[in-house]
């Protein structure tokens, strides 16, 4: 297990005491762009990096083995200057990326940088079995288990992102070719000379469509007409945006990503796969077939052979872990007030709809801890603290 961060000088460990249960002030699962915007403001506000030798603090614990979050596992075809949109963390500007550089090695390098600077006790690798409440009570710690031993804690900011649950439709039919989700996609370059079906109205669609069409064949299938939005992406279009996105999380339903509300703009990708030609969206398809997909049934179907089929159809949040705690609503999501479960303020989830944005999960992030010091009280002692920014 490695420690990175404010870990580095012993201010926390990775071994266990004697009772099995390390005990800190606040838990934050997962290190992309909320869970480190979320650590940056615990340290602002007082929290102090966990130490093995005393109780309290706060510790950030990651499932992967270095730092990036879902950017270490994107395509290594997805350069800087096709990124969709990406902000600075906190009290940290992205050097000038070269246009051309991998996103997968640029973002990683810039979080692990982060991570440095700002002292951040990150835990890594370590899996988040489950999230549970120590006992009924009131103001009761919750029990957080891991495959390298339990921890308790005050509270717990939940920032697991959606990358380790692609979303697969279920379609009738058998393809015997090719299949593979957007999150297993690795460039173009295994598709030269192929036909390739695009399944999504997305920004991960339109980024295979302006990859592949320059090598082979592209058809672009969409469940519903893409949207399009063509004017400048105002704040106050993005309030309006974020807003609706928001009432669904306050309502407790499936949460819809801030993208799809967005609808498809003018970025480098859409623009090249415009140029290819790559953009004549057919109506979804009815069921698979041994070499293809096909529309309608009998004498008047339509089949269309292809030679691989690339899903590009999203993903759901990963907050399996949090089960134990009963925070579904009955409309099938997790209803938030803020950025807190309504049905249990002790956590908090950042990263999550309205937030499922790098400049969301940075204000996500303050959110969340401006509100759990108010639950919790300002922290006992205080930390060396980074240089507040307003």
């Amino acid at each position: 297990m490695t420690v990175y961060g404010a870990t580095n000088d012993g201010a926390a460990d990775a071994g266990t005491p004697a009772d099995g249960t390390r005990r800190v002030d606040v838990l934050v699962v997962g290190a992309g762009q909320a869970g480190l915007s979320a650590a940056y403001h615990l340290r602002r506000r007082g929290f102090a990096p966990h130490r093995a030798d005393a109780d309290g603090g706060f510790v950030v614990l990651d499932a992967d083995d270095a730092p990036g979050g879902a950017w270490a596992h994107r395509s290594p075809s997805l350069r800087m200057a096709t990124v969709h949109g990406f902000h600075d963390l906190p009290d940290f500007e992205l050097p000038e990326p070269d246009p051309d550089a991998p996103a997968r090695e640029v973002v990683p390098g810039y979080f692990a940088a982060y991570e440095a600077k700002h002292a951040l006790p990150v835990v890594r690798p370590v899996h988040v079995r489950a999230v549970r409440s120590e006992s009924d009570r009131p103001g009761s710690r919750l029990l957080v288990e891991t495959d390298a031993g339990t921890w308790s804690t005050r509270a717990l900011i939940n920032a697991t992102g959606t990358w380790t649950r692609p979303f697969l439709p279920h379609y009738p039919g058998h393809f015997a070719g090719r299949q593979l989700h957007y999150a297993e996609y690795r460039g173009p370059e295994e598709f030269a000379g192929r036909r390739v079906l695009v399944v999504g109205g997305g920004a991960s669609a339109i980024q295979v469509l302006s990859e592949v069409a320059a090598v082979g064949e592209t058809v672009w299938v969409t469940r519903t007409p893409p949207v399009y939005h063509d004017g400048p992406f105002t704040p106050e279009y993005g309030r309006e945006v974020v807003a609706k996105v928001e009432e669904r999380v306050r309502q407790g339903l499936p949460v819809r990503s801030v993208v799809s509300v967005t609808g498809l703009g003018p970025s480098v990708a859409y623009r090249r796969a415009e140029e290819l030609g790559a953009l004549h969206r057919r109506p979804m398809f009815d069921r698979l077939t041994e070499h293809g997909v096909a529309w309608g049934e009998g004498p008047g179907s339509e089949e269309l052979p292809v030679d691989a089929i690339v899903w590009a159809t999203g993903f759901r949040p990963e907050v399996g872990h949090l089960a134990p705690l009963g925070l579904r609503s009955p409309g099938g999501g997790i209803a938030l007030t803020g950025t807190a479960a309504t049905a249990d303020p002790r956590v908090h989830l950042v990263g999550y709809g309205p937030s499922a944005s790098t400049i969301g999960a940075n204000r996500a992030g303050r959110a969340a801890v401006n509100a759990l010091v108010a639950l919790l009280g300002e922290p006992a002692q205080g930390a060396d603290v980074p240089a507040q920014q307003s």
